[in-house]
């Protein structure tokens, strides 16, 4: 007698194939958003360095000032904030949503957008000199940092733990807060 043999998968070879392959794209998919945004939150942190880049060039231009506390506003542009927006970050363009503390970054060439294309917007929020700080001497501003595209700007401060801000030595100290995409705050200043 002869014995014949067949050559092939079995069903239960077909099946662990199947999924395996299904855990792997399971794995992607899940993986891939999160990574995604941390690209996008990455982009926004090089943003915030870039405020903070043309605050500091501001300071150069203006004996020490910063763009927060240059004086009285000019109705031509848009405000004192809003100059500050039009001259140093959207590259003279020439036109400004800015209303008294808080500037929109302008739609004209779409020079200064987040990640995801809308306009950043950039808020004076006041100096730190005043806040009541606790032990550790930080003040928690996490609360006042609430919505996405907006950079928080203090003056007479520093970046503390996340959400808080320490007490700066000066007003030419500027901390610049910026909410990211899963709620962690980045902060960055100028010291």
């Amino acid at each position: 007698m002869s014995k014949e043999s067949k050559k092939g998968f079995t069903i239960i070879e077909v099946v662990l194939v199947l999924a395996i392959a299904g855990l792997i794209f399971l794995m992607v998919f899940i993986a891939l958003p999160a990574l995604q945004r941390g690209q996008r939150n990455t982009q926004r942190e090089d943003d915030l360095a870039r405020v903070l880049t043309a605050v500091n060039d501001f300071q150069t231009n203006n004996n020490g000032k910063t763009p927060f506390n240059i004086g009285t506003p000019n109705s031509n542009t848009g405000g004192k904030l809003g100059t500050f927006v039009i001259r140093y970050l959207d590259g003279e363009c020439t036109s400004t949503t800015d209303s008294g503390t808080s500037g929109k970054f302008s739609a004209c060439g779409q020079q200064f957008s987040d990640p995801q294309g809308e306009p950043y917007s950039l808020t004076y929020k006041g100096s730190a000199k005043n806040f009541t700080y606790d032990a550790t001497s930080q003040s928690d501003v996490s609360s006042q940092i609430s919505a996405e595209r907006t950079f928080y700007a203090y003056t007479y401060a520093s970046c503390g733990d996340e959400g808080k801000v320490k007490k700066g030595t000066g007003e030419r100290d500027v901390a610049i807060f910026l909410k990211e995409e899963g709620g962690a705050i980045a902060c960055n200043d100028n010291h």
